[in-house]
C-alpha cells in the first residue's frame, strides 16, 4: 500500500542533502508564541523539519492546549512547499484521540459497545472533524492491551482482551482512513504505543515492564497485527523497556517483528522524547548514542527531543550510522506523505460536515457503550415518579468528555441536571441547581420515589500521567452512598468514570448500577434515554471490574493453575487471599438488559474436525439460537469463547475468538452463526 511511489521517492532522496534528509526526520512542536514562529519558518526553510505536532507538552491530554488554526499552518506549509530547497510539505499531527469538536466515548467506553461498524463510522467523523481543521495525522488509536485499571491510560485502549482489541485498531484506522487517504475528509492513523506499554508495573506509568515472548505474540501484538493489515500509516514506539530493552531502541520490536513478521510500510515515530530518554534508561552514554540505537532499530521519525538533528548527521559523517540508514527512515516518512496527497494538496480548507449526524452517532455509541451493572426492578424510570438527583457529578460537564480532549468545548455538553430537566421539567424533580458539590441533601430527598447518584471520577483521574493506588471511589462520594442508603430510598447509581471502579461496598448499597463511562458530548442525554427506557442498554464490560484493588492483576483470559485455584471462576477463592473473595465483582464480558434473552443449545456442523482440514481451509460452523423472552426489543451481545485443553503451552481457561450483536425483538427467536478456522484456533 505504502510502496506504490518508491521509485519518485527515490529520484527525491538522490536529490537531498544529508541535512535535508535528517530534517524529515524532525518533528517539531508548533509555534506556542507569536515570537517563535520567524524561527520555525527559518527552520522549514532551511528543510530542517519534517512535521509539525500540534501540541504543547507530551501530557497534552490534561494540560491545557491551544486551538487549532488552519491559516497558521497553511501559512507554515506555504514555506515548506514554495520557499525551501525541494518544496517537501511537512505533515501535521495532533492527539485526535476519541472526538475532535464532537466528542465520542472514551475507547474503553467504545470497546463496551462491541460493534465494530458503529466504532468505524463513529471514527470516520472524527476524521472528517479534524481533516476540516487542517490535521493530517492522528496519534490513535491506541491498542495497548492492560490488566491494571490503576494505570491512568487505560482509558485509552480496549481493555484487557486481545481479540476485542484486534477488532478495535480495524475499527478505528479504517474509520480515520477512510477508503481512500487522498481523501480531503481522511487523516492518517498511529497505532501505539508499540508494544507493551499497557503492562507497566503497578500500573505506575512510564515503568518497566516484563513481558514473555508467548505472551507478547498471543496478547499484545494481535491489535497491532490488525493494524497493519488494515493499513495504518504509522506506528508510535512505547515508552516502555521490554525485559530490560527500552522498546524505543529494540531492533527486535521494531524491525524484526513490526517490519518483518507483520509487514508494516508506513514509518515509526517515538512518544514524545522518548529518544533522547534512552540515556536515561541506561542504554545510551550520550544523545548520540540515542539517536544511533533508535535509527538503527528502525525508528523513524523523533517526535521534540531534537536528537536526530542535532546529532545525526556527525553520526554519520563519522561513520558511525550509514547514510543508507537515514535514507530509508526518508523513504518510509516520504511514502506516507505521498500517500496521504500532501505533495498534490499540501494546503487544507475548511469544508462543511453534519454537526447534528456526528452528535446523533456519539449518543448511539455512548448508548450502547454503557453498561447496566445492576437492576433490582427499579430501571427504567416511570417520568411521573419523584425523582431526587444528587452527588458530585449533577453538574459537572467537562469530566463526561474524559481525558484527551483538545477540541471539544465544556459549554456544549450538557450536564446530567441539564439533561434530565430536559425529559423531566421541573414537576416532581428535586435537585440543587445552583452548586457542584454539596453535603446536606436531606431537603432533597424527603419526597422522591427514587434517588438518582451522579458518581464518578474527574478526568483529570486519568489519561497519561495519572495513576492511582486506589480505584475505590472517593470516601465522600461513599459517605454520601451510605447516607441515603439508611434512608431506605430506592437507588440508582450513575458512575462517570473513565477505568473500571472497586465496587465492593458500593455496588451493593444500590439497587441499580449504570455505567456510564466518559462517553463525550452526549453522555447525559444517553444516560436519560436509558433511565427512562427510551433506550435499552447492551454494552457489556470490556475490562474485569474487581471487588478491591489489592485484587489487581485480575483478568479473565487466565492459564489455569496447576491446583485448584483458578479464583477468577470461583474454584476454592479462599485458596487465593484469606482476607478477601477474589473473584470479579463483575466480570469481563457482563452486562445486563432490560429484557431478558434465553439461549438455546450450541450445535456445530461436526464435532470433530482434522488439523489438516484446517490448514486447507476448512472451518468449524457453530450456531445457537437466542430468544428475547422479555417485554422490550433489544440488542445481545452474542460472545464464542473457545478453550484449548491440551496445547505445546499453557492456554486461557477462557479465550474470546467472536461476537455477534444482533437487534432481537420481543418474542423473537434468531439464530446466530460463527465460523471458526484455523487462524482463530491457533496460537
Amino acid at each position: 500500500m505504502y510502496t506504490e511511489y518508491d521509485s519518485i521517492i527515490d529520484s527525491l532522496i538522490e536529490k537531498m542533502s544529508l541535512d535535508e534528509k535528517i530534517g524529515q526526520l524532525n518533528q517539531i512542536t508548533g509555534p506556542l508564541k507569536d515570537s517563535q514562529i520567524e524561527d520555525i519558518k527559518t527552520a522549514i526553510r532551511n528543510g530542517q523539519v519534517g512535521s509539525i505536532i500540534l501540541a504543547s507538552s507530551s501530557t497534552a491530554g490534561n494540560d491545557p492546549q491551544g486551538h487549532v488554526n488552519i491559516e497558521l499552518y497553511n501559512e507554515l506549509q506555504r514555506v515548506a512547499v514554495e520557499e525551501s530547497r525541494l518544496k517537501i510539505p511537512m505533515i501535521y499531527g495532533r492527539d485526535v484521540i476519541h472526538g475532535h469538536r464532537t466528542v465520542y466515548p472514551i475507547p474503553l467506553a467504545s470497546a463496551a459497545a462491541f460493534n465494530e461498524e458503529l466504532i468505524e463510522e463513529c471514527y470516520r467523523d472524527i476524521a472528517t472533524e479534524a481533516a476540516s481543521d487542517g490535521i493530517h495525522w492522528t496519534f490513535s488509536p491506541m491498542l495497548d492491551l492492560c490488566h491494571d485499571p490503576r494505570w491512568g491510560r487505560i482509558i485509552e485502549g480496549p481493555g484487557e482482551d486481545p481479540y476485542v482489541g484486534a477488532c478495535m485498531a480495524r475499527a478505528c484506522v479504517k474509520g480515520f482512513q477512510g477508503k481512500d487517504l487522498k481523501d480531503k475528509d481522511s487523516i492518517a492513523a498511529c497505532a501505539k504505543h508499540y508494544i507493551g506499554y499497557g503492562a507497566s508495573e503497578g500500573g505506575r506509568d512510564y515503568h518497566r515492564t516484563e513481558i514473555a515472548d508467548a505472551t507478547l505474540y498471543n496478547y499484545y501484538v494481535p491489535a497491532f497485527r490488525e493494524a497493519v493489515k488494515a493499513g495504518v500509516a504509522t506506528v508510535m514506539s512505547s515508552f516502555n523497556d521490554i525485559s530490560g530493552v527500552p522498546v524505543t531502541g529494540s531492533k527486535k520490536h521494531l524491525t524484526d517483528i513490526l517490519r518483518g513478521k507483520l509487514s508494516f510500510e508506513g514509518f515509526t515515530v517515538s512518544d514524545w522524547g522518548a529518544v533522547e530518554q534512552l540515556q536515561k534508561q541506561g542504554v545510551a552514554a550520550s544523545r548520540a548514542d540515542c539517536a544511533k540505537i533508535a535509527l538503527e532499530a528502525g525508528l523513524d521519525l523523533n517526535m521534540c527531543d531534537r536528537c536526530y538533528i542535532e546529532e545525526l548527521k556527525d553520526l554519520v559523517l563519522n561513520g558511525d550510522v550509514s547514510e543508507e540508514t537515514v535514507n530509508t527512515a526518508v523513504k518510509r516518512i516520504l511514502r506516507v506523505k505521498f500517500a496521504i496527497g500532501l505533495f498534490d494538496r499540501p494546503y487544507r480548507e475548511n469544508f462543511a460536515y453534519d454537526k447534528e449526524k456526528h452528535l446523533e452517532n456519539s449518543r448511539k455509541l455512548a448508548l450502547e457503550s454503557m453498561v447496566l451493572l445492576k437492576n433490582d426492578n427499579v430501571l427504567p424510570l416511570n417520568k411521573e415518579s419523584r425523582i431526587a438527583l444528587m452527588g458530585p457529578f449533577t453538574h459537572e460537564k467537562r469530566s463526561l468528555l474524559g481525558s484527551w480532549v483538545l477540541d471539544g468545548k465544556e459549554n456544549e455538553t450538557p450536564s446530567l441536571f441539564e439533561a434530565m430537566t430536559n425529559v423531566l421539567g421541573r414537576k416532581n424533580f428535586y435537585c440543587q441547581s445552583n452548586s457542584r458539590f454539596y453535603d446536606d441533601t436531606n431537603y432533597i430527598y424527603p419526597n422522591a420515589d427514587v434517588v438518582i447518584m451522579a458518581l464518578g471520577e474527574s478526568n483529570l483521574a486519568t489519561g497519561e500521567n495519572r495513576a492511582v493506588s486506589d480505584i475505590s471511589l472517593s470516601l465522600s462520594q461513599r459517605e454520601l452512598i451510605d447516607k441515603i442508603h439508611a434512608t431506605g430510598k430506592k437507588i440508582v447509581g450513575v458512575f462517570f468514570c473513565g477505568r473500571p471502579m472497586a465496587m465492593e461496598g458500593v455496588a451493593d448499597k444500590l439497587d441499580a448500577v449504570l455505567y456510564a463511562w466518559h462517553s463525550g458530548s452526549e453522555t447525559a442525554n444517553a444516560v436519560c434515554d436509558i433511565l427512562f427506557g427510551k433506550a435499552v442498554p447492551c454494552g457489556k464490560t470490556a475490562v474485569t471490574f474487581p471487588r478491591k484493588s489489592g485484587h489487581i492483576p485480575l483478568y479473565y483470559n487466565v492459564t489455569s493453575s496447576g491446583r485448584p485455584v483458578d479464583c477468577y471462576y470461583n474454584e476454592n477463592p479462599a485458596n487465593c487471599y484469606l482476607d478477601s473473595t477474589p473473584t470479579p465483582y463483575y466480570p469481563f464480558g457482563y452486562g445486563l438488559s432490560y429484557t431478558t434473552f434465553k439461549y438455546g443449545e450450541i450445535k456445530a456442523q461436526n464435532n470433530s474436525i482434522l488439523l489438516d482440514d484446517l490448514k486447507a481451509g476448512k472451518n468449524i460452523e457453530i450456531s445457537i439460537d437466542i430468544s428475547n423472552t422479555g417485554e422490550f426489543d433489544g440488542k445481545e451481545i452474542v460472545e464464542l469463547y473457545i478453550r484449548d485443553r491440551v496445547a505445546s503451552i499453557m492456554r486461557p481457561i477462557r479465550e474470546l475468538k467472536q461476537f455477534k450483536k444482533p437487534l432481537i425483538k420481543k418474542g423473537e427467536t434468531i439464530n446466530v452463526n460463527f465460523s471458526l478456522g484455523y487462524k482463530d484456533l491457533g496460537l
